[in-house]
């Protein structure tokens, strides 16, 4: 059941990378990066397919878009500025909650 949580941990990863692969592309005009883009939604997204195989879609799906909300939002503040006020970080810990607090009641923690 490791090597699912493994999957689940590196699917989680490549969500802030397609993500900033998408902004680069400026709206799937530059070429390489519409394909970096969409390899790497791909590979997210089986190795999440991966997960669910022993841990459940509800909680691979919910720790997934966990992983990638708290990465992207860090990576927007370090790399394009965004602002890193109390308000945004707050949620962003109450997202975080969230998915621990669905893994301890669903047994998979």
């Amino acid at each position: 059941m490791i090597v699912e949580w493994v999957y689940l941990l590196v699917a989680g990863l490549l969500e802030p990378c397609w993500v900033i692969a998408l902004e680069k592309s400026d709206r799937f005009r530059k070429v390489p990066w519409a394909i970096a883009t969409v390899a790497i939604l791909i590979a997210s997204l089986y190795l999440l397919s991966l997960s669910m195989a022993l841990i459940g879609p509800g909680t691979s799906y919910a720790v997934w878009t966990g992983i990638g909300a708290v990465l992207t939002m860090v990576l927007g503040i370090v790399i394009y500025k965004e602002p890193a006020v109390l308000v945004r970080i707050s949620f962003i810990m109450l997202i975080v909650a969230g998915v621990v607090g669905l893994n301890l009641v669903s047994g998979a923690a």
